[in-house]
């Protein structure tokens, strides 16, 4: 099983790597003061954080765990809120050509679906 590479940015949120490899990552985020919004609720930034990080996650896993792609756009629903405890990313490349890949996540709290994503990322 492979680890992929922490960002500042990822450290900075409290994200860990679980799984990279193969195309696919899954990540993890505990619910944190500094991460709740106006309404106690883990804010919606926060969880696209956590997205944006495991699509990036998996499309490098493609490249060896190198930074060898970015996010071109990106697109989430959000279907509930978490308040406490801690949410799963999975994310996977759907097609991995040489210059594009497209993907899609979802994040879960204790098998409840919390959000879904699609994104289209660039290859360098």
């Amino acid at each position: 099983m492979s680890e992929g590479k922490h960002s500042n940015f990822s450290r900075l949120l409290g994200i860990r790597i679980d799984r990279a490899e193969n195309g696919e990552a899954v990540l993890r985020m505990a619910v944190q003061e500094q991460l709740l919004n106006l309404h106690g609720r883990m804010h919606g930034g926060a969880i696209f954080s956590l997205v944006d990080t495991a699509l990036g996650q998996a499309s490098h896993s493609l490249f060896g765990g190198d930074a060898g792609s970015m996010t071109l756009e990106s697109k989430i629903n959000y279907i509930r809120g978490v308040e406490a405890g801690e949410v799963v990313c999975h994310a996977r490349v759907l097609h991995g050509g040489r210059k594009v890949h497209v993907l899609e996540a979802k994040v879960e709290q204790d098998g409840k679906l919390v959000a879904t994503a699609q994104a289209t990322f660039i290859c360098k």
